[in-house]
């Protein structure tokens, strides 16, 4: 096989350069995106030093990237949440996008912009990046609160708006009526292709899931993630619309089967990979002449962006009677752009209506509110106060149960051995979680409504979704004794303080599992030769 030595060498620099733009992000607490970008901005052809040779190479890469965050987001959010903002994101979104290209028209004005001009400048501030917004949201362990649930509805909505502004913009000055008509179509065969494949999928996954998960593979588990990720995407794009929509809506129709969690545990790491390609091929495309050549221009798009849309969409929340708190958090999270805004401000300068100075500056004005959200996301919460924040932030993936508990017992295996346990656990009254990999048990036991939870007890997500962190006693009922030892390292590392108990058959095991932090470690054939010569 040939291969082109450069990719290797350019993949070589943009992973170092995320590693250190990451740790100098962390060491600096900030967001490891803004790590990610300026790590970008290092090994750029537009600055000094190692460079990569072939940037558009990686904006493939990045575009897996989105697919799989917004997959993975999609996972971890629910149908339920979505509804909950339903009237806010559907009437609010379309009203904050339409506000804000009014601003960009009336500072045009007040420039001395001709309209096509000022009208493009608003589209273009109009519309955030979800990308972005979701990595904060993830970092921050916001997803679930009152204002991560707002931002997250009203960003898909934005992202059909961008179906519709891409067909509008080259109507721009001139009364076209196709335009209309195009948009219509566009809009309807995205309804046509999508309602019927979304009603089967969520038909059809289901067995599909369950004869994966009967295998026990990690492997073919991951792949069917991704094949389900990845061609939920290719669909949408097919139909007009964004690759981050589909790959979401995947997402939540996994939500709702019993294996979601599994299927983000083995996601995750691929995702945050190809997730910190995305922001440093950001970073990469920025040219930083630029800032210097359109200071006046960056100047206002920086402020309408940051200053303008922080007010929009805080007096947007505010009107659907959200709390004065939450609006200016939901605010917050639309003071940045990203690749929407390239595309838009592309359409438009094909179509004659603005200039490379625009173009330059909208690519520029990207970065620089990026990295200003980044500091207001952090910066923000606590001028408010702790107080007034919502007290759901905690929230994990949950149980299917929604049941919040406390000072239970997390049992992980229910075989022989497990379900004994439980039974002895249900017969004293003492509530406990159980996580087990056979999805026939798991069913079982969600039929007796008891928690039950799919999944390998090795995986951070699946112990956050049996709420471990709040557990008073794990018990280890697992048969590989490496997988055991890897499920107590992770625990411990989750929840310092929790008893774990675990059980192993080779007596050598013993010591291992003690050190790598269980309290007690039980070997059966130890225990019953004590018992009989206490006889």
């Amino acid at each position: 096989m040939i291969t082109e030595p450069g990719l290797f060498r350019d993949l070589a620099y943009v992973f170092l350069a995320a590693v250190v733009g990451g740790a100098l992000a962390r060491l600096a607490r900030q967001p490891l995106i803004l790590g990610y970008v300026l790590g970008g901005l290092l090994v750029s052809p537009l600055t000094p030093g190692p460079s990569v040779a072939d940037v558009h190479s990686f904006e493939r890469f990045a575009e897996i990237g989105v697919v799989l965050l917004m997959f993975s987001l999609g996972i971890e959010f629910s149908l339920k949440d979505l509804m909950g903002v339903k009237w806010i994101a559907l009437v609010g979104g379309p009203l904050g996008v339409a506000l804000s290209i009014g601003l960009g028209l009336a500072t045009g004005t007040l420039l001395g912009w001709s309209p096509l001009r000022g009208a493009v400048v608003g589209m273009v501030v109009s519309v955030a990046s979800t990308m972005v917004l979701a990595r904060l949201l993830l970092d921050r362990g916001e997803l679930h609160t009152r204002h991560g649930r707002i931002m997250i509805g009203i960003s898909l909505v934005e992202d059909l708006a961008v179906v519709v502004l891409i067909v509008l913009i080259p109507a721009l000055g001139a009364l076209q009526g196709e335009r209309v008509f195009a948009i219509a179509k566009a809009l309807l065969t995205a309804a046509v292709i999508l309602g019927p494949f979304f009603y089967l999928t969520r038909r059809i996954l289901p067995p599909i899931l369950a004869r994966v998960a009967r295998t026990r593979s990690d492997e073919l588990f991951l792949l069917v993630a991704l094949a389900i990720g990845l061609g939920a995407a290719a669909l949408t794009q097919a139909a007009g619309l964004s690759l981050a929509l589909g790959a979401f809506l995947a997402g939540l129709l996994i939500n709702e089967s019993d294996y979601a969690h599994e299927m983000l545990a083995r996601l995750l790491s691929l995702r945050d990979a190809f997730t910190a390609l995305f922001f440093v091929t950001l970073g990469v495309l920025i040219d930083p002449r630029v800032v210097v050549t359109n200071l006046d221009l960056l100047g206002v798009l920086v402020g309408l962006i940051v200053i303008g849309n922080w007010a929009i969409w805080t007096i947007v929340t505010v009107i659907f009677r959200r709390p004065l708190s939450t609006a200016l958090l939901v605010g917050v999270g639309f003071t940045q752009i990203g690749e929407f805004s390239f595309v838009l401000v592309q359409v438009a300068r094909q179509a004659g209506h603005v200039g490379q100075d625009v173009y330059n500056a909208t690519l520029a004005a990207s970065l620089v509110t990026i990295l200003i959200n980044a500091v207001l996301v952090r910066l923000v919460p606590s001028w408010i106060g702790p107080a007034r924040l919502d007290s759901t932030a905690t929230l994990t993936l949950g149980l299917r149960s929604a049941q919040a508990l406390e000072h239970h017992v997390v049992l992980c295996g229910f075989g022989r051995v497990g379900s004994a346990i439980g039974e002895a656990l249900e017969t004293f009254g003492v509530p406990y979680v159980a996580i087990e990999a056979d999805p026939d048990i798991v069913k079982s036991l969600r039929a007796r409504n008891l928690p039950a939870v799919f999944g390998d007890a090795a995986q951070r997500v699946i112990l956050a979704a049996a709420q471990a962190d709040r557990a008073a006693l794990v018990i280890l009922a697992i048969p590989e004794n490496d997988r055991a030892r890897l499920a107590v390292q992770r625990i411990r590392a989750f929840n310092p303080t929790v008893q774990i108990l675990a059980r192993v058959h080779d007596v050598a095991w013993r010591a291992r599992l003690m050190e790598a932090g269980a309290a007690e470690v039980i070997q059966p054939e130890q225990e019953a030769a004590s018992t009989l010569i206490r006889h």
